[in-house]
């Protein structure tokens, strides 16, 4: 709860140190005391956005710091998440906002952020103020009023996990059906690839061993040919050897007669038999030379292919098989996102027939939540003096949202046998006020914020209706702090914690000073309030009478 506030030089409060209590605490003072500058310094430390012009005259800033006690598990649960101490369950919060119009937060002296005093703040009060009323006249807003009444929110919270892993699969699912088409398009590609080069089962460094393999075999084929034509010159026709021959037959009839003839004669027949035995030399070269004709061919036909393919992607063998290890690991992952779309396509189906019966479910739900919510609603309208009005609850089933596949809007008749329509058609702003109070009432034992600060609530009423919204402040202070501006007699005989808000002339400054009042304190200001500034004797017994009487509600 909020113990205890401390305000200085914001706007014509000079200093204020404000006491309250666990149940309701009442301010009262007169119009333009300063009510609302309360209510600033508050929204300040709740992390709301404030400008210099709150800052006292001639000051160099404002400061307002609030102590937070008795503090409830899930408020010390989010401190632990974000590293802030909170001995003994409390925490202070301040916020000093400079002339200049900057402004330092501070939790536990602890240098924050507006934004984490607005996080922390909405789980430690929840002001409630004019404009709040405007949740009424927001249709939108209803369906959560309806879920807060309900307290149990174990199957909105398992629809709405549902609800966005369904969106999610969604999404995820028409991203790749976008990318269908190129990916088409890219799978055919690849598989051109894998066609192409794949074909070859090439192996690194194949072109080289290839190469070195073919030449030698060339080298090989060359030889043999030479040789062979060798001996052909050798033993063919009109070869050497035949040549010699005829040689020497042409002079063979002289070497007797001739000695120099028969010298080159022998040297002829030397020359044959020399032939004769080179050219048998070759051909036996020739056996030994190993030529396989096939192999020279295939390797011919494969170096042709491995060439064609280096010159089409312009790469060596290893780009080559770089580009086909690539294209095969593209082309795995395309035809995984192939069965993504399978199995997410599946899962969405799946998802969708999940979240439908979900959300029957908390249609169904919601439905006797809101005959509950009717009829405790109603009771609480009765007793604030607004028994001719009857509230009803258009629930209705419409497309799937995060909220589930239903609309609420809440309807009322604020006369006898008129048909309920939108609040926003009927309600003047104290029936507003009255409505919003008697959703607060019936909701106070569920909500998890332990201070409701309630400004302007009177707004628009008197008499009764005040006596009995003031009886309901009362009555929920009983469950967790209240806080209330007001200037109506009936609402602050209620108080627990009165304190009134005056103005006063100091030297030559005004300044606003907040006091807690005791008994006679209490009567002097409800005299006040009842009859002005000089109260009888007989308006300060009826005052005492009064807040005698409510002490014993």
């Amino acid at each position: 709860m909020l113990k205890e506030i401390y305000i200085q030089n914001l706007a014509v409060i000079r200093e204020a140190v404000i006491p309250l209590n666990e149940k309701l605490n009442i301010f009262t003072g007169e119009t333009g005391a300063g009510k609302s500058i309360l209510i600033n310094g508050i929204n300040a430390v709740l992390g709301q956005r404030c400008t210099k012009d709150i800052v006292r005259t001639g000051c160099d800033k404002a400061v307002i710091t609030a102590l937070f006690t008795d503090l409830t598990p899930d408020i010390c649960d989010k401190l632990d998440e974000l590293g802030i101490s909170h001995d003994n369950e409390e925490i202070s919060v301040t916020r000093e906002i400079s002339a200049d119009g900057g402004s330092v937060s501070r939790i536990n002296h602890r240098t924050a952020s507006a934004s984490l005093l607005k996080e922390i703040g909405a789980m430690l009060i929840n002001i409630h103020g004019q404009h709040d009323n405007q949740v009424l006249l927001d249709s939108d807003k209803h369906m959560k009023i309806l879920d807060d009444f309900g307290g149990d929110n174990t199957l909105l919270d398992a629809y709405r996990a549902s609800f966005r892993e369904l969106q999610h699969t969604a999404r995820r699912l028409g991203e790749l059906k976008k990318q269908e088409q190129s990916r088409i398009e890219r799978s055919r590609y690849l598989n051109d690839i894998i066609n192409d080069i794949g074909e070859l089962e090439l192996s690194e460094g194949e072109d080289e061993t290839l190469e070195k393999e073919y030449s030698a075999a060339k080298d090989s084929e060359k030889t043999i040919i030479a040789v062979k034509a060798a001996v052909q010159a050798i033993t063919g026709e009109e070869a050497a050897n035949d040549m010699i021959v005829s040689a020497e037959n042409e002079i063979s009839g002289y070497t007797d007669s001739n000695q120099a003839i028969n010298v080159l004669y022998e040297r002829l027949s030397a020359a044959e038999i020399e032939l004769a035995d080179i050219a048998s030399e070759l051909e036996a070269l020739a056996d030994k030379i190993e030529l396989d004709g096939q192999r020279l061919d295939y390797l011919g036909t494969r170096l042709n292919s491995i060439n064609k393919l280096k010159r089409k992607y312009a790469e060596d063998v290893s780009g080559l098989i770089r580009i086909y290890d690539e294209a095969c690991r593209e082309i795995m992952q395309l035809e995984s996102s192939r069965s993504e779309i399978e199995e997410l396509t599946d899962k969405r189906d799946k998802l969708l027939h999940t979240v439908t019966e979900q959300a029957k479910a908390l249609f169904e739900y919601r439905e006797k939540i809101a005959e509950r919510f009717i009829s405790q609603v109603t009771a609480e309208l009765e007793f604030l003096n607004m028994s001719g009005v009857v509230i009803a609850v258009r629930h209705e089933k419409g497309k799937l949202t995060v909220n589930g596949m239903d609309t609420v809007e809440f309807l009322i008749s604020a006369n006898k046998g008129e048909e309920p329509k939108p609040i926003s058609k009927i309600a003047s702003g104290g029936e507003l006020s009255r409505i919003m109070l008697a959703l607060k009432s019936v909701i106070a034992d569920k909500d998890s914020i332990p201070t409701m600060i309630f400004d302007e609530i009177d707004t628009g009423v008197s008499g009764k209706a005040a006596q009995k919204i003031g009886i309901k402040l009362r009555e929920i202070g009983k469950m967790r702090q209240v806080i209330c501006v007001t200037h109506l007699s009936q609402i602050a005989v209620m108080a627990d914690n009165h304190l009134m808000i005056e103005k006063n002339i100091v030297g030559d400054r005004t300044e606003t000073s907040v006091t807690q009042l005791d008994m006679e304190g209490r009567v002097a200001e409800i005299a006040r309030i009842m009859g002005g500034e000089s109260p009888t004797a007989l308006m300060l017994d009826n005052a005492r009478a009064e807040i005698e009487r409510a002490m014993k509600i």
